[in-house]
């Protein structure tokens, strides 16, 4: 039997059997599955043995939908859950400060040594963006309790709100950079792609708010709870919005108008986990390897950068929000994890700005590797150091 005619059945049960073999690892091993989930990926993709068809991994896109679809729905309950209502003032500063910080950071230094304005302001936009699957997973599967960990869930919510807002009015400031005249329709498109999502998630999560749970009083079915979600996330990409705010919107819109269910988000809690790992593994295949040979010094700077500015960034915001010390000196290294969302804005540079669309591509694509190995390693390491997960 070759490579090209294994069934796709087949391939979906071994990812599965992987998915209970790495969560075995890493609570003996004390390593996030996140990191040996995409490490599985790595090694049975293309760029080491090659083990799975070319054409299985169409379905990347539609796995990435569903489960960022429903990691967005359970963000929304941690920022507008019950219990996290004094938090929200440290929430929205430490995110815009996670946001803010990393930005200024990669522009100053990119654009010290380039003197490239229009490379400086495009990478300093995707700098922004995190990875909530991989931090939220983290916290789920070791059972991290605490500031720390709650808070964070509330500011990897927004955080990409933060992150899209910044990097369409950069990549506006670019167009203007590389050309004669700025493209108003940048500017509407950054503005659609957040309200948009915002005004979808309120419309789907009212309805939603008001029928789930109804037939079975205080717990709402996982048929009726994924149904409304994933037409939230379709209707998002139907729209050309954030299908992952929306998704937050609605998450938050059912928190907090949905008074009558106990447990609103315990089924799509429930029901992520086979989505996620297939999102892992996959997300581990579509890694391109080949493209660390390329990684220059731009790049390095790239990954210093970031990582200094999310850290300090959420550090100093932390302290003017008056949060704990735990918070203050703990959050920001959870915030590494980078992925599909930054890679999608590189994807949109590339269209928007074809001259400099590769080299941004390239550093988008390794550094989501450095970042996606590492980063969940940082996020558990900071919430053991927090004394948020039990020995």
């Amino acid at each position: 039997m070759s490579v090209e005619t294994i069934p796709d059945l087949f391939i979906f049960g071994c990812i599965f059997l992987l998915g209970w073999l790495a969560h075995v690892i890493s609570s003996r091993a004390h390593i996030p599955r996140v990191t040996i989930l995409l490490s599985i990926g790595v090694v049975a993709g293309p760029a080491v043995l090659d083990l799975v068809p070319p054409s299985f991994t169409q379905h990347f896109s539609t796995v990435t939908h569903l489960a960022l679809a429903m990691i967005g729905f359970l963000l929304g309950e941690s920022f507008a859950g019950r219990d996290i209502m004094t938090e929200r003032r440290q929430i929205f500063f430490i995110s815009l400060g996670a946001s803010l910080i990393p930005a200024t950071a990669v522009f100053s230094i990119v654009f010290l040594v380039t003197s490239d304005l229009t490379l400086s302001l495009v990478l300093a936009g995707i700098a922004t963006a995190t990875d909530p699957a991989a931090t939220v997973d983290v916290i789920r599967e070791f059972n991290a309790r605490g500031p720390v960990s709650r808070i964070l869930k509330g500011v990897v919510a927004v955080d990409d709100a933060w992150g899209i807002i910044i990097f369409s009015l950069l990549l506006v400031a670019a167009t203007a950079t590389s050309s004669t005249s700025t493209n108003i329709t940048d500017i509407l498109h950054g503005i659609w792609d957040v309200l948009g999502a915002l005004l979808l998630g309120v419309v789907i999560g009212l309805p939603m708010s008001a029928i789930i749970g109804r037939h079975k009083p205080g717990e709402p079915t996982i048929i009726e709870a994924m149904g409304f979600v994933f037409i939230c996330g379709g209707s998002a990409l139907y729209f050309d919005v954030s299908y992952l705010l929306a998704c937050m919107m609605l998450g938050a819109t059912v928190a907090h108008k949905g008074k009558h269910i106990k447990r609103p988000f315990h089924d799509i809690e429930t029901a992520s986990d086979p989505f996620l790992i297939i999102f892992f593994i996959l997300s581990g295949m579509s890694l391109d390897l080949s493209a660390i040979d390329v990684l220059g010094a731009i790049g390095v700077l790239y990954v210093l950068a970031r990582c200094i500015g999310k850290i300090l960034g959420a550090q100093v915001f932390a302290h003017f929000a008056q949060s704990s010390p735990q918070v203050t000196k703990y959050l920001g290294w959870c915030l590494l994890p980078q992925a599909g969302v930054a890679i999608g804005m590189a994807l949109l540079v590339g269209e928007r700005l074809p001259d400099i669309g590769e080299s941004v591509l390239t550093i988008a694509v390794t550094t989501t590797v450095f970042f996606e190995l590492l980063g969940p390693l940082v996020t558990r390491w900071s919430l053991y150091q927090a004394g948020e997960i039990s020995k």
